[in-house]
């Protein structure tokens, strides 16, 4: 008898895996670390990122008798997919706190600039510290989320430098960064420098797992600027989107291939040759 789709990809297999991973995190809650007068605040979704990870076929050869590798690719698309009705529910808490919204306008879209300090954090010690090739290019830009790939592979292709590089912060963005948003923005806020909007402006950087996370854990700090957080969360994100894409395009990758033109010496040596010729 031929298999059913579902069956082929592990996918009866993948959906127990899922539940009781949720069942577990869920079980265990929130937990509280006091460290001084601040506090980490860790959230179910770092437990079931870690427990995921820990479960993944390529890492645990025993799961691999339940989950075949199909299985894991499939998981990787239906992320995106399982996403979107979180990142609509952000949507729905726009509206009714719009008022908020309009009076950071100038903040809110100010604080989009920061998608260029990737460049400025990153590029000097990937060029310079690692050694890095035209990978550096891909990797610094930007954070590397979806839209950022989307213009890595139409200018370079993902089989390029750049196209490795980015993948590369693409994959450790989704690993590291979900357990960086949960533990920082709760752990900064409880040292009275920012304001609670700043924090919630600074959840929208484009990725939706990213945004969960900082959302959740500052909600979890700070419940009763809930609303607040998930209007201003959510408007950052869009903008991010919207903007973020046009940034990449006209400024960051411009802005980067220049930088490693002249880190590399690239303008000297052409100049050279022109005045040769």
């Amino acid at each position: 008898m031929a298999q059913t789709t579902l069956e082929r990809y592990g996918g009866v297999g993948l959906h127990l895996f899922v539940l009781g991973i949720v069942v577990v995190a869920e079980a265990i809650g929130l937990i509280r670390i006091p460290i001084g007068t601040a506090a980490v605040i860790l959230l179910p979704i770092l437990y079931a990122f870690a427990m995921g990870i820990i479960l993944n076929p390529n890492i645990m050869k025993g799961t691999r008798r339940v989950l075949s590798g199909n299985a894991t690719k499939v998981a990787g698309t239906m992320i995106a997919i399982s996403i979107m009705p979180f990142i609509a529910k952000f949507g729905t808490t726009v509206g009714p706190q719009i008022q908020k919204v309009i009076e950071t306008g100038p903040a809110l879209v100010l604080q989009e600039i920061g998608n260029l300090g990737t460049i400025l954090v990153a590029f000097p010690v990937a060029v310079f510290l690692l050694k890095m090739g035209r990978e550096a290019i891909g990797a610094t830009y930007s954070i590397d989320r979806e839209p950022n790939l989307a213009l890595i592979a139409d200018k370079y292709g993902l089989n390029s430098p750049e196209g490795a590089g980015a993948m590369g912060v693409y994959a450790t963005g989704t690993i590291i960064g979900t357990f960086v948003f949960a533990i920082m923005p709760p752990l900064i806020h409880s040292l009275g420098i920012f304001d609670i909007r700043s924090l919630a402006m600074s959840c929208g950087v484009g990725s939706g797992s990213m945004l969960a996370a900082c959302t959740g854990a500052l909600v979890s700090a700070t419940p009763s600027d809930k609303d607040t957080i998930l209007a201003l969360a959510a408007a950052s994100n869009i903008l991010t989107y919207a903007t973020g894409l046009y940034a990449g395009v006209f400024i960051a990758l411009p802005l980067t291939e220049w930088l490693y033109r002249i880190s590399r010496g690239e303008r000297t040596s052409n100049i050279s040759r022109e005045a040769r010729s």
